[in-house]
């Protein structure tokens, strides 16, 4: 007896995929300085990039803010903490005005050493 084995190869219909929209989403960082002591909130010890407490989303409802002296916080801390009638930085405790940015800082800092040479 003679046996014949016959295969045959059903091709599996390719899955297609149709997007009707995309939301992409996107990385961002706040430039606050080089150092590691720079990339945290000096007040609620929360990365830049993260969420304060009490702030669910990070970005425009968390900005970054400045003072004269160039330390840098998350608004919300800084407010609370200047509301509870402390009106200077937190680390430095230089009386508080907000800044433009750390660059204005650096300006000024580089200003004075080349006026004292």
């Amino acid at each position: 007896t003679t046996t014949t084995t016959t295969t045959t190869h059903v091709s599996k219909p390719k899955l297609r995929i149709r997007i009707k929209s995309f939301h992409g989403v996107a990385k961002w960082t706040w430039n606050v300085g080089n150092g590691s002591d720079d990339e945290v909130c000096g007040i609620c010890q929360s990365a830049f990039e993260g969420c304060p407490p009490g702030v669910k989303y990070p970005g425009d409802e968390s900005p970054v803010v400045f003072g004269t002296c160039g330390h840098a916080f998350h608004l919300q801390c800084v407010a609370t903490w200047l509301n509870s009638n402390k009106q200077t930085c937190p680390i430095c405790r230089a009386d508080w005005e907000y800044g433009n940015s750390g660059d204005q800082h650096q300006q000024q800092q580089q200003q004075q050493q080349q006026q004292s040479r």
